[in-house]
């Protein structure tokens, strides 16, 4: 496989692009299509049935455009899709729990492990699951945060509205007596100040989408296709709606700019 080819990476919106940040951070050489399904957000209330067949239709629409590589910057998608989409595809296929659900079980001291994330991905049970595989007896206590995506889409990452949210939300993690914290979102590595300064400096944190990159830049590495070029890097954004809105949050979410954003039709 030519190693130039681009990554693909998808999200239900723009929380993703705290994926694509890590990615381009970490292999700044990687070329970069990223899609995010803004006409169908939110998919953390959707059915796994729902969330399957949007997974299967964007990646299509990638694997189109001749990826090397599909990053599910999803956690609720990689939660129901994942196995499927690996099954599917003949390219490697990278999720956001794992690598997440790893990181953790390194961190935890106590055995108590807390998952925050959007109904879809904590009703699913996946993240304990991992959890509990790699090192049987942890405790995992998980609590859905359905405000806090569309706090940071509205650019509410601090203040005292926001604290108070999270405080509510947070507070049975720390009841449980938690040591380690898996941020089960890709929106909410926004909110690590406010969700740092809440759960208290003893609890150790786990950012999915910094794990993610990592596990990205360990299968390019095996798989030979770590693109090395040196030529200049680029970075092209889809969505399915509102792409000026996309521009302007996701802009936020990088720290610089986004050249263009393309909206398409998902046929």
């Amino acid at each position: 496989m030519d190693s130039q080819k681009p990554i693909g990476v998808f999200d239900s919106g723009i929380g993703g692009l705290t994926v694509l940040k890590e990615i381009k951070y970490h292999l700044p050489e990687e070329n970069v299509i990223y899609f995010g399904d803004e006409a169908r957000f939110p998919y953390g209330i959707k059915s796994a049935e729902t969330v399957t067949r949007f997974s299967h239709e964007i990646a299509a629409y990638l694997v189109r455009q001749d990826i090397k590589m599909l990053v599910v910057a999803c956690n609720t998608a990689t939660s129901v899709a994942l196995n499927s989409l690996r099954e599917g595809l003949d390219i490697p296929v990278v999720g956001v729990l794992m690598p997440g659900a790893y990181a953790a079980t390194r961190a935890t001291k106590t055995g108590r492990v807390g998952i925050i994330g959007t109904e879809g991905t904590v009703n699913s049970g996946v993240y304990a699951r991992l959890i509990r595989n790699i090192r049987p007896g942890t405790e995992v206590a998980a609590r859905a945060c359905p405000l806090f995506v569309p706090m940071v889409e509205e650019g509410r990452i601090s203040g005292e509205i926001t604290r108070l949210v999270a405080e509510e939300y947070l507070a049975p993690l720390k009841a449980e007596g938690v040591d380690t914290l898996v941020l089960g979102c890709t929106h909410y590595p926004l909110l690590k100040g406010v969700i740092g300064e809440v759960m208290g400096p003893e609890v150790t944190l786990i950012d999915s989408a910094h794990e993610t990159s990592q596990e990205v830049l360990r299968v390019l590495e095996k798989r030979g296709i770590l693109n090395k070029s040196g030529r200049p890097p680029y970075t092209r954004c889809y969505v399915t709606d509102a792409p000026e809105r996309f521009k302007t949050i996701g802009e936020r979410f990088l720290g610089y700019e986004i050249p263009s954003v393309e909206k398409i039709e998902l046929s």
